[in-house]
């Protein structure tokens, strides 16, 4: 059998997605977790990073330790790749020297070559265009709280970005009805889009894209939101936040427009205040800080699959 890679959810079907989960759910709830420390024992894992990050990293890092292997920590500047190297020739490179590499990326086209020219898997830890690894660990989390994901529904408000356009996807997949509201111009990426309309088609769940994001989570169990000035839109940010405030600001007075039990769900790190209110970040709706702690259990889950 060939190398797998983990670039996108739209990869992976919805059978292959469930055992992803099953397999957290297992790593998370065992009461012996020395029993997996076998799973990587003797695997090295390198984590090339581009950009800066505290979850990714941390919880793929003591992911592979507490599974018994090795990571190696590459930032992209410490590398030759700073330097001029190309991205396929590190492919090749790292794949004489480890088992696996996790690549956190500016640009979805790096990471595809690094993924063309690598023997080994390689996992998607972030780019300009998708976010696979924190769409897992926000599925298992809304499984997790509701026992279900078929015939719910999420609300994402903000920023058409790569944690959008993987939840587009992942939601689609899993059957899993999904609003999005975002102002004109900052739409999620049109091919992620195309893809959740043909996922939708087989799951029976509905996908909208609307600019009121009352509409949004009208009767939604979960809203979330992200950042409206991402890694590498700094530039923008004085414009991004006259476009997005305080329309977009998930705040409690948009949450009467939800579920009574709605959960609240940001991918972290939040700008406090701008696009979500203290009240509700810290607030009983809010289940960020179980939805950070699952990047560890899905990194597993992840890691495990591809290297076992």
């Amino acid at each position: 059998m060939g190398k797998r890679d983990f670039l996108t959810l739209q990869d992976y079907s919805e059978e292959e997605i469930w055992e992803l989960l099953e397999s957290t759910k297992l790593f998370k709830e065992s009461s012996s977790p020395e029993i997996f420390a076998e799973n990587l024992r003797n695997r090295s894992v390198a984590l090339l990073f581009q950009k800066p990050s505290t979850r990714t990293r941390v919880s793929f890092e003591v992911a592979v330790n507490q599974l018994g292997g090795h990571a190696v920590y590459l930032g992209w500047s410490e590398s030759q790749l700073g330097r001029g190297e190309t991205v396929a020739d590190t492919a090749r490179v790292l794949s004489r020297y480890v088992d696996c590499v996790v690549a956190r990326v500016y640009r979805q086209s790096d990471l595809e070559e690094l993924a063309k020219h690598a023997t080994i898997p390689v996992i998607n830890a972030l780019s300009d265009l998708y976010h696979p690894c924190q769409i897992l660990a926000d599925l298992y989390t809304v499984w997790e709280k509701r026992g279900v994901l078929k015939g719910l529904k999420l609300a994402y408000v903000g920023d058409g970005n790569n944690v959008c356009n993987s939840l587009l996807i992942g939601c689609s997949k899993m059957g899993v009805n999904i609003s999005v509201a975002c102002p004109s111009g900052y739409e999620p990426y049109s091919k992620a889009v195309e893809y959740a309309r043909e996922n939708s088609g087989k799951t029976g769940s509905t996908v909208e894209i609307v600019r009121s994001p009352e509409k949004a989570v009208e009767k939604a169990d979960v809203i979330y939101t992200d950042t409206f000035v991402s890694m590498g839109d700094e530039a923008e940010r004085e414009e991004r936040l006259k476009t997005f405030l305080p329309t977009y600001q998930v705040t409690s007075a948009l949450f009467k427009h939800a579920s009574e039990d709605a959960l609240f769900m940001h991918c972290l790190p939040a700008h406090r205040n701008e696009e979500v209110t203290d009240e509700v970040m810290d607030g009983p709706h809010s289940v960020v800080w179980d939805q950070a702690e699952n990047r560890l259990h899905t990194a597993k889950a992840v890691l495990s699959e591809l290297l076992s």
